[in-house]
């Protein structure tokens, strides 16, 4: 297995060539895309079978669940891609790659399209079947259940949709889909058995099976060996948490991990000659910013939030936070994805407009507090800078560093600014699942009816200059009167022990090839 040195040149994201319009025609395409998303090993090294493989992330806490539509966090998603598949999942371009899959076609308008499953079981020998897929979604789209994937399956109407036979789905969509394989990608979008509602033994499809969970500190699963795509090299997977990234370190060099979740560019760079680690690079990862309510005093006030444009020096963050991994952000999410607005100016640093502004919202006096966490690698040391940058323009903020597991929760709906990030998804599942009046994750409380109007133009429609001015026009929203203050983009960093090989390279978070293990081998 080949590991980038530290720091390489950064490599970009390219863009989608694929919208979902009949799967058939690239089938081979999307083939081979899932294969090279699931591992970069040479192909003259020879996969071992066994072992136990230890990998270690920031957790929840004792909130933690197994229920694989509450996903939230990285050990969410490394325990739900441990024991459930979606039909469908992002590859390292954030487009769509087959998983259960394998076709998926739409009628002449867009608003039916027929889904094929391929052959797969679950865990207790049961056969994936249409009538599964669509237990999975109803429970997704029942409002009271306020799931997070939710917002990117609302498009389809689940009463009207149904199974042609156990291996075909008819989705019916309440308008035209024009893009239904972003869709059935959607974070959090795994398949259930139909009738589950008890996770303490949870049975999924995926590439291993659950032996035991403790919240907030162990997860365990067993090699399935009936998995569609191969049985996985490792006998067990144990999934473990810690608070902070010191100790993921410690317990990768001590011997207790084979994998470290999340490490910053200061650690990364240190350890990048000791023969106790690997590091393993996750290109354009994440997004880092702070999250402004706009529905509330003091950031309802627009010239407010144009001064924390203005007076916010990203260089300096990126240059700090981030190091050589991290480019600069410009108020907006999915930097080099498709349909990206990058020919809106690029903002910088600007502290008598930043005044300005500030004395025009008449806050001059004005003590805000931006929640932080310690237990998100590099929040706090960036809230710190933040708060310094934003002092120089005469603006008081005080930074309070609070508990890491209920943090997402809290910030949801409380308070008035937080630390924010991202993993890598397409900027139409960001718009869907966090800038729309109805979305469950919407940490700005950005809520404009044209807005979402302009979300139902580029979503139904097939034709791509529709969908990209549309898009384009929604960030020009953003860029102008919204609430999240973007300053950057990095690769993801993980630490591996020496004897790990087959982890996928050049896997964005949120991506087929994070956070699995399946193809990973113990040498």
């Amino acid at each position: 297995m080949t590991l980038h040195p530290f720091p390489p040149k950064l490599p970009h994201l390219s863009r989608r060539s694929f919208l979902g319009l009949g799967a058939a025609a690239t089938g081979a395409v999307l083939l081979s895309a899932c294969g090279a998303a699931e591992t970069a090993t040479p192909t003259t090294v020879t996969p071992r079978d066994g072992g136990r493989l230890r990998a270690v992330f920031a957790g929840g806490g004792a909130q933690e669940v197994l229920d694989p539509h509450k996903t939230n966090l990285y050990a969410d998603v490394a325990r739900a891609n441990a024991l459930y598949d979606k039909l469908v999942e992002y590859g390292d371009d954030l487009g769509p790659v087959p998983r259960l899959a394998t076709d998926w076609s739409p009628n002449a308008d867009a608003t039916t399209w027929t889904v094929e499953l391929r052959p797969a079981v679950f865990h207790d020998g049961r056969p994936v079947r249409a009538a599964d897929v669509l237990y999975s979604y109803q429970r997704i789209l029942e409002p009271t259940n306020a799931l997070r994937p939710r917002a990117s399956l609302e498009v389809i109407d689940i009463a009207r949709s149904r199974q042609i036979n156990d291996h075909t789905i008819e989705f019916v969509c309440k308008r035209p889909c024009g893009d239904l394989a972003n869709v059935l990608a959607a974070f959090g979008a795994y398949i259930i058995p139909d009738g589950t509602t008890d996770f303490s033994r949870p049975i999924g499809s995926g590439p291993f099976t659950f032996a035991s969970f403790e919240p907030g500190r162990s997860f365990v699963a067993q090699r399935f060996t009936d998995y569609w795509n191969g049985a996985p090299h490792i006998e067990e997977l144990e999934i473990l948490t810690a608070p902070d990234e010191t100790a993921r370190i410690n317990a990768l060099l001590g011997g207790q991990v084979e994998y470290a979740d999340d490490l910053g560019v200061t650690s990364a760079r240190t350890y990048q000659t000791d023969s106790r680690m690997q590091i393993l690079r996750s290109p354009r990862s994440s997004m880092s910013g702070f999250a402004m309510k706009v529905d509330r005093p003091p950031f309802d006030n627009l010239d407010l939030r144009r001064a924390m444009f203005a007076l916010v020096d990203r260089e300096e963050l990126v240059g700090t936070v981030l190091g050589g991994t991290g480019v600069v952000g410009n108020d907006l999410f999915g930097k080099d994805t498709e349909y990206y607005a990058s020919d809106l100016p690029q903002r910088s640093l600007d502290l008598d407009e930043a005044k300005a502004l500030i004395r025009k919202a008449g806050v001059q006096n004005t003590t805000i507090e931006l929640q932080t966490t310690g237990s998100t690698n590099g929040f706090v040391e960036a809230a710190n800078i933040f708060a310094e940058q934003a002092g120089r323009a005469g603006l008081n903020i005080e930074v309070k560093v609070g508990e890491g597991s209920t943090f997402w929760t809290r910030t949801l709906d409380e308070g008035v600014l937080s630390s924010f990030r991202s993993g890598a998804m397409p900027i139409e599942t960001h718009l869907a699942q966090r800038m729309l009046s109805n979305s469950s994750k919407n940490y700005t409380q950005w809520r404009r009816p044209e807005f979402d109007a302009l979300f139902a133009v580029a979503s139904e429609s097939t034709d791509d200059e529709v969908r990209a001015r549309a898009y384009r026009d929604m960030q020009t929203q953003l860029y102008t009167e919204g609430g999240l203050l973007v300053w950057g983009f990095s690769d993801g960093l993980h630490g591996l022990a020496p004897n790990v090989a087959g982890m996928a390279q050049n896997a964005p978070s949120n991506t087929l090839g994070y956070a699995r293990f399946d193809k990973v081998w113990l040498s």
